[in-house]
């Protein structure tokens, strides 16, 4: 324990060192990338966006992402999207040199992360024990969609089918007798993505203070159940006591079509209410008993809504939300993903800019959400192609040139830039 306490003392004071550089939070740590697709791709890029060292290992083959999307040349706006930042090798998994190398690199990251089926790891010689032997210290996040274990453990797995089972599909069921719909975006995955990230600096944190690693184990299913919860699962919080789940989810879906396009406004609070009768001319709601509190408001939904989008249909959305906000209503327009971008608060907010991608020419990318007094934004918002770090992370755990190319030549290694 000396060994590896003395190690976190040097690396916790080269972190400090590069903090007062102004560089991200994360500066120092290196985090080994096995994962693939997007849930693991996309915490890991979340923590290279805060400063962390992410090498991302491929087959030969590359991540599927590479191949999905628009692009050309083995780099998509998918992978992009989801690896910015990161560092790539590109290696034969299936070659016991490949799987050397793999632990080679392990031995100096503070974390590894897979989302291989449970077992598969293990299969390839890489599971937590074994990157345990090379490196005690290591925080190992295994990301799977059901669990280890159950009878869904070892199946396949698509953000549809987290959606399916998870409950969300029934949240977003139009009535009480209406069809299942899915949400037209991964949901699952980036909220495990999310829930990755927070628990991977988590999991460094507690190492810190122990010089202790670990196995972190987060499924797919477990993340979205928990983060539906709160407000999804209401009627299901009171054992004996649930409800039918359905009656007023409808006041979620607060699209209102006025003459010349669509707003969202919402009531939540009495205060709320009454300047939203007061905007649409409707003093007489504010006492009428369906709707003069808020569990009235929440069973009478249906009705509600029904009829504020009558009146809302009567005038411009500019009219409205001036009337609106005018009132301390909460409210804003129903924006294309194309508004989006010319909004004057995402404007305000710098969250989206333009880079030129060799190879893809100009490309959007946002920051990390969440900004830090010590960080500049991120050195690169780009991501790498097929084997693009090969020489320089071989050359970083102690191979030669002569190893590199050798490498090459017998098809362990693959890159599409030339060494």
């Amino acid at each position: 324990m000396d060994h590896w306490a003395a190690r976190l003392r040097d690396n916790a004071n080269d972190r400090l060192d590069k903090r007062k550089k102004n560089t991200g939070p994360l500066s120092g740590f290196r985090i080994l990338d096995l994962s693939r697709v997007l849930s693991g791709p996309a915490a890991t890029m979340l923590l290279a966006d805060q400063g962390a060292d992410v090498i991302k290992i491929e087959p030969l083959s590359g991540d599927i992402t590479r191949h999905a999307g628009m692009g050309r040349d083995g780099m998509t706006s998918f992978f992009l999207n989801i690896n910015r930042g990161k560092r790539a090798i590109c290696l034969d998994l299936h070659s016991p040199e490949g799987i050397q190398i793999v632990k080679d690199i392990a031995a100096s990251c503070d974390v590894l992360v897979q989302n291989f089926r449970p077992g598969a790891a293990e299969g390839m010689g890489l599971g937590f024990e074994a990157i345990k032997e090379v490196n005690q210290a290591i925080v190992y996040a295994s990301i799977s969609g059901f669990g280890e274990t159950g009878p869904y453990a070892k199946e396949r797995v698509y953000d549809p089918i987290i959606q399916a089972l998870s409950g969300i599909t029934d949240i977003q069921a139009d009535s009480a007798e209406g069809r299942p719909r899915m949400v037209r975006t991964v949901i699952p995955d980036k909220t495990t993505a999310l829930t990755a990230a927070q628990a991977i600096t988590a999991g460094l944190l507690q190492r810190e203070r122990t010089g202790k690693g670990q196995h972190i184990k987060l499924a797919m299913l477990d993340a979205m159940i928990a983060y539906l919860w709160p407000e999804g699962m209401v009627n299901l919080t009171l054992i004996d006591e649930e409800q039918d789940l359905r009656v007023g989810q409808l006041a979620q879906d607060l699209v209102f079509e006025t003459r010349d396009g669509y707003i969202t406004a919402g009531a939540m609070s009495d205060k709320e209410w009454e300047g939203l009768c007061l905007a649409l001319n409707k003093k007489e709601w504010i006492n009428d008993p369906r709707f003069n509190s808020t569990s009235g408001r929440f069973k009478n939904a249906k009705v509600r809504i029904e009829e504020t989008g009558k009146v809302l249909a009567t005038q411009t959305s500019k009219d409205w939300l001036e009337k609106l906000s005018a009132h301390g209503v909460p409210c804003a327009p129903i924006l294309t993903r194309h508004e989006m971008l010319k909004n004057e608060q995402v404007i305000n907010n710098n969250i989206i800019s333009e880079y030129e991608h060799p190879g893809m020419g100009r490309v959007r990318q946002p920051r990390s959400a969440a900004r830090f007094e010590w960080q500049d934004e991120p050195c690169t918002p780009l991501a790498p192609v097929l084997g693009q770090h090969n020489q320089d992370i071989l050359l970083e755990i102690g191979r030669s040139q002569s190893e590199i190319d050798s490498l090459h030549r017998d098809g362990i290694l693959f890159s599409k830039v030339k060494p």
